[in-house]
């Protein structure tokens, strides 16, 4: 592509313009409406697929471009274009549609609701969407605290550290726990971090966007209200948790449009320079908000309050951001739709407890837990599962990503393989095996298919992250993950959910809407029969009073064995404590 590649389209200059301002609220005249990035494509976005880091993501984006809207006049694309077009397997081009899919911002495009991989095909993915989604792939997470400038080490990859070793010694859950939580990235960090790397590369993503004026100057570049609108994918205005309204709505190029007569494009340097504006505003403002956190008592706009600050204090509603089950230790943890301030949930740091998130989501991640039982209930974009061990994950979900995990055990209803990615060990899945009275009731509202379930259809990336900010020993890059193992359908059992959660679970579902398949099926009933038989032959067996008592102890401590090798321990604790 590079030997064929047009000359790379020139930088956008940003006019020195005194009318551009950041933007006000139309409902507001005396508060700022600040940008934000978009979250989702950063934390559900990214694939370790080394041919998506492109050494000039520029030119060989804009050549992409040409090349894609010149093959469908549609300005769609579907994977096999794809994967001609960046010389990738079809594979890792349906992979890039489907995880594309579930983080895009507009949910009234038919690609959201697509099923199964023939349905995304035919639909195809917007070649514009497409151009930002590939950009991003060049962006690097947020280190833990420690770099005051995050910004300067946004985009290079560091030297090598004298703790490279210390490092790869220790187990995912041992490298989570050696950085504090004081010590790991806020969201309001995470935020400026994003909008640093946005700062820093939106020159050529509006770029890419903008269209040449005939007959102008070469330099002439402008954006249409349309193309303005997929910056969308990026960005928002307003309060985190608000409902967005269009982008355009939100500028002063396009705002109050006629619907039915089309805007007239607008300079892409303008555009850029009042994009910049604003996101100078608001890292201006995160930056006081986190000097006047730092300085001060926690105020009710603080970003890092936990689920259970939520439920015990009025005083800190969570009305932004994700909602966080932090630091559960040795007990249980009920969330159900209600108790819920937003659509994504985010559970970290939990160890040796049962959590039940009995709610319709849209994102879930859970990081650093260990030893525990985690229920979600129906995640209708994409579950993220990282640095945790010894933890069984039971959840119904579009997706789910498993990266850097250890002898863990997922319960999966599934519309999409499951991605292992980082450094997996003794990972095991195993079909849904669960249910709770508004689960289908859940699974409709968030576009979930029960009748398809590809949990037993893992893909494998590569178990180094380019997106994470670790120096890596030479050659590691090429290394493939390890993938996850089918669980023995002979160990395969129900998990109960005790109906006593809450008053809201008064829906319909009676059983596991997951078919299982007919080994799993045939292996349960043949466990059930011996149940059965076991029970009828204990009841007819003529022993002797301390032969019984004999008996009885010795099915105890078989029964207690079963309690903590299966994990099953935490939840009989947890079901007496309650």
């Amino acid at each position: 592509m590079a030997d064929t590649a047009p000359e790379e389209p020139p930088p956008i200059e940003s006019p020195s313009t005194s009318s551009i301002s950041p933007t006000k609220p139309a409902s507001s005249t005396t508060a700022t409406s600040y940008l934000h990035p978009r979250r989702e494509p950063f934390e559900h976005g990214l694939l370790p697929i080394p041919k998506l880091i492109f050494p000039d993501a520029t030119q060989t984006l804009s050549h992409l471009k040409s090349t894609l809207l010149a093959a469908d006049s549609s300005n769609r694309v579907n994977s096999e274009t794809l994967a001609g077009a960046l010389q990738i397997s079809l594979d890792h081009s349906r992979l890039i549609l489907e995880t594309l899919a579930s983080v895009l911002h507009n949910d009234s495009d038919p690609l959201v609701n697509a099923k199964s991989p023939q349905e995304i095909d035919s639909i195809g993915v917007n070649v514009f969407d497409l151009l930002l989604y590939l950009y991003i792939q060049s962006y690097k997470r947020l280190i833990p605290k420690g770099h005051k400038d995050s910004a300067a080490v946004a985009d290079v990859w560091p030297s090598t550290s004298a703790f490279d070793g210390f490092l790869s010694a220790l187990s995912p859950l041992q490298l989570v726990r050696s950085n504090s939580r004081r010590f790991m990235p806020s969201l309001a960090d995470e935020e400026a971090h994003q909008l640093s790397y946005l700062q820093k590369h939106l020159g050529n993503i509006v770029s890419l966007l903008a269209d040449s004026v005939d007959g102008e100057a070469e330099d002439s570049l402008v954006l249409s209200m349309d193309k303005f609108e997929h910056l969308g994918f990026l960005i928002y205005f307003g309060e985190k948790g608000s409902e967005m309204s269009p982008l355009s709505q939100n500028s002063q190029f396009f705002a109050n449009s006629d619907p039915n007569m089309p805007a007239v494009p607008v300079p892409a340097s303008q555009v850029l320079d009042w994009l910049l504006q604003n996101v100078a505003s608001t890292l201006e403002h995160i930056s006081e908000r986190i000097s006047s956190k730092d300085i001060g008592p926690s105020s009710a706009c603080d970003q890092d309050v936990t689920m259970a600050d939520v439920c015990t204090s009025s005083a800190k509603p969570l009305t932004r951001g994700p909602s966080f089950i932090e630091g559960i230790s040795k007990s249980s943890y009920v969330k159900q739709a209600s108790d819920l301030k937003g659509s994504t949930v985010k559970v970290v740091n939990c160890h040796e407890s049962v959590i039940y998130v009995l709610a319709p989501l849209r994102y879930a991640t859970v990081y650093g837990c260990s030893d525990a039982t985690i229920v979600l209930g129906a995640v209708g974009k994409a579950v993220r599962v990282e640095h945790c061990e010894r933890v069984h994950l039971i959840t119904a979900a579009k997706r789910i990503c498993i990266a850097n995990c250890r002898e863990c055990l997922f319960f999966l209803g599934v519309n999409q393989q499951p991605l292992m990615v980082g450094d997996n060990h003794n990972l095991q899945v195993a079909p849904y095996n669960t249910f709770y009275s508004k689960l289908e009731e859940h699974l409709n509202q968030v576009g979930i298919d029960p009748s398809i379930n590809r949990w037993d259809e893992p893909v494998a990336l590569g178990m180094v992250d380019p997106h994470d900010s670790l120096s890596h020993p030479a050659g590691v890059s090429d290394v493939q993950a390890e993938s996850a193992t089918c669980l023995d359908p002979d160990q395969y059992t129900n998990f109960l959910i005790p109906n006593w959660l809450g008053s809201e679970q008064d829906g319909s579902t009676k059983d596991n809407p997951f078919p299982l398949p007919d080994v799993y099926l045939a292996s349960q009933q043949r466990n059930l029969k011996n149940l059965v038989e076991v029970k009828q032959i204990l009841r007819e067996t003529q022993l002797e009073d301390s032969r019984k008592r004999e008996l009885s102890s010795a099915l105890h401590v078989c029964f207690k064995d079963w309690l903590y090798a299966s994990g099953n321990i935490r939840q009989l604790y947890c079901l007496q404590s309650d």
